[in-house]
C-alpha cells in the first residue's frame, strides 16, 4: 500500500471486481482490486489514503463486517457499501457504522 490515494475494491465477485476497478481508473484515479476482505485486511493500515468500495455479500468476511474492523482497528477510510440485496436493516447498519453511502448493484457510473 502507498501514501498515494487508492480507491480500494473489495469484492469476491471477479466482473463486479474488474467492473468497478475500470471505472475507477477511466476516472484517473488509482485502483487496487482485492477478491476478499481478508486478502485487503492483511495490507491495509491506518497510513492508507483513499476510500473503499466494497460489496456485502462476499465468502469469509462479509463487506458489513469488514467495514466494523475498519473502525476497530482505527484504519480511516471513507467505505462504499454496494450489494445487489439491500434492506432496510442493512443500509441502516451501514450507515450506523459510517458508510458514505449504500448503492444497489449495478450501480450506475454517476452514482459511483
Amino acid at each position: 500500500m502507498s501514501d498515494e490515494p487508492v480507491v480500494y475494491v473489495v469484492d469476491d465477485d471477479a466482473d463486479a471486481r474488474e467492473s468497478v476497478s475500470a471505472l475507477v481508473e477511466s476516472m484517473g484515479l488509482r485502483a487496487e482490486a482485492f477478491a476478499s476482505a481478508e486478502d485487503f485486511l492483511g495490507r491495509v493500515n491506518d497510513s492508507c489514503q483513499g476510500c473503499v468500495v466494497t460489496d456485502v455479500r462476499m465468502l469469509g468476511i462479509n463487506g458489513l463486517e469488514l467495514q466494523e474492523r475498519l473502525l476497530g482497528q482505527e484504519i480511516p477510510l471513507p467505505v462504499i457499501v454496494i450489494t445487489a440485496h439491500a434492506d432496510v436493516p442493512l443500509a441502516v447498519r451501514a450507515m450506523q457504522n459510517g458508510a458514505v453511502t449504500l448503492l444497489e448493484k449495478p450501480c450506475r457510473e454517476q452514482e459511483l
